[in-house]
C-alpha cells in the first residue's frame, strides 16, 4: 500500500486542530486504561498515599455521577475544542426555539464510531450551545462503566458526562424549573457496528427506554440527526451473517461495549491510523415533541408516541439531506 505523507508545511491552525483531536481520540480510546494503571502503579511506588487518599475521595464521592456529575465550566470553553470543531468541521444547528422552562430528552442519532457530534456540541461550548439554546443545560449520557474508572470519571464530569442509566437521567429530569437537556445515543453501542460511510441506519424500531423516561417526567422528546456523523470513519465489512459481526455481537453482551473494527488516517500521513477524516458533521436539533407526564404509561402511550418520534425523526431527516450532501433517493433506515 502506497503511503500518502503529510506535507512538510501544514500551516499552524491545521496542526493544532489535529493535535486537539488527537488528544481526544486517545481520551476516548487509551486514557481509562492509562488512568487504571497508573492509579496501580502509584500503590507501590513511595506515592502510594496518592492511591490511597484518592481512594478515600472516591468512595466518598461514589454517587455524584448519578446526581447531575460535576461539570466545570472552564473545562468546556477550552481552546482545545474550537480547534477540534475546526479540524472536521462540526457545525449545530438550531430548527426551532426551546423553551428553557421545559426539561428535554434529546435522541441523537445514529451514534456512528466515536458519537463525535454530540461531545462536540453537547459536552463542549465549541458550537455555542447555550448560545443557540439559551437557558439550557445539556447532559450527555455515557455508558456507566466507564464512571468506575479512578481519575477518568473526574475528567468525563468535567465535560457534563453522566452514566446512562434511568436513575442518573431521572435526577437531572426531576429539578425544578426545567432548563436541563439529557442527550441519548439511542442506538448506543451496538449501533456503531453499523456506523459505515454512506449508511443511515438507526437502531431505534425497539428502543423505547429514552421514551419511557421522558413520559415519566412530563420531559419533551427532541430529535437530533447528526449528519456526516458516520463518515468519519471507515469501518471493515461486517454485514449480519458473517463470523466477523457475530464475534462482535457476542463480545458486547458479554462486555457491554462494541467493538467496531475502524480506520481512517495518521497523524503524519492520510492513508491509515485511527484519526478520524476532516469531513463535516452538522448536528441538527429538530422539533420538540410535547410530553404529557404520566408515572406509569401503558404500552399503547408508549408505541403512540415512539411511533410519533420516529415520524419526527424520518421527516427531520428528509427535510435536510439535501443541505448536506445526502442522495435525494437516500431515506433511513430503522432496524
Amino acid at each position: 500500500m502506497r503511503v500518502c505523507f503529510a506535507p512538510v508545511d501544514v500551516p499552524l491552525q491545521r496542526r493544532l486542530q489535529t493535535v486537539a483531536v488527537l488528544q481526544w481520540v486517545f481520551s476516548f480510546l487509551g486514557l481509562a486504561p492509562c488512568c487504571i494503571v497508573l492509579f496501580l502503579y502509584l500503590l507501590f511506588t513511595r506515592f502510594w498515599l496518592v492511591s490511597v487518599l484518592y481512594a478515600t475521595w472516591w468512595f466518598l464521592d461514589w454517587e455524584t455521577p448519578s446526581r447531575g456529575g460535576r461539570r466545570v465550566a472552564l473545562m468546556c470553553r477550552l481552546p482545545m475544542w474550537r480547534y477540534m470543531r475546526d479540524y472536521f468541521p462540526i457545525q449545530l444547528v438550531k430548527t426551532v426555539d426551546l423553551d428553557s422552562r421545559r426539561n428535554y430528552v434529546f435522541g441523537f442519532h445514529p451514534h456512528g464510531i466515536l458519537v463525535t457530534g454530540a461531545f462536540t456540541s453537547f459536552c463542549t461550548e465549541a458550537t455555542q450551545f447555550q448560545q443557540l439554546f439559551p437557558g439550557l443545560k445539556s447532559y450527555l449520557l455515557m455508558l456507566p462503566l466507564w464512571f468506575r474508572v479512578p481519575f477518568f470519571r473526574d475528567y468525563i464530569m468535567c465535560a457534563g458526562l453522566i452514566p446512562s442509566d434511568k436513575d442518573s437521567a431521572s435526577y437531572v429530569l426531576c429539578k425544578e424549573g426545567g432548563g436541563n437537556a439529557v442527550v441519548i445515543a439511542v442506538g448506543g453501542a451496538v449501533e456503531a457496528l453499523d456506523a459505515h460511510p454512506g449508511a443511515h441506519v438507526v437502531l431505534l424500531a425497539n428502543k423505547k427506554g429514552f421514551i419511557k423516561l421522558a413520559m415519566e417526567h412530563g420531559a419533551d422528546l427532541v430529535p437530533v440527526y447528526s449528519f456526516g456523523e458516520n463518515e468519519v470513519f471507515d469501518q471493515v465489512p461486517n454485514p449480519q451473517g458473517t463470523w466477523l459481526r457475530w464475534i462482535q455481537d457476542h463480545l458486547q453482551c458479554i462486555m457491554g461495549v462494541s467493538l467496531p473494527l475502524f480506520h481512517a488516517r495518521g497523524v503524519f500521513q492520510y492513508s491509515f491510523g485511527l484519526m478520524p477524516y476532516r469531513k463535516p458533521i452538522n448536528t441538527v436539533v429538530g422539533r420538540p415533541i410535547r410530553v404529557q407526564k404520566k408515572e406509569k404509561p401503558s404500552s399503547e402511550d408508549l408505541d403512540a408516541l415512539h411511533d410519533l418520534y420516529m415520524e419526527e425523526l424520518s421527516q427531520l431527516f428528509e427535510e435536510h439531506k439535501g443541505r448536506y450532501g445526502v442522495p435525494e433517493d437516500t431515506h433511513l433506515i430503522f432496524i
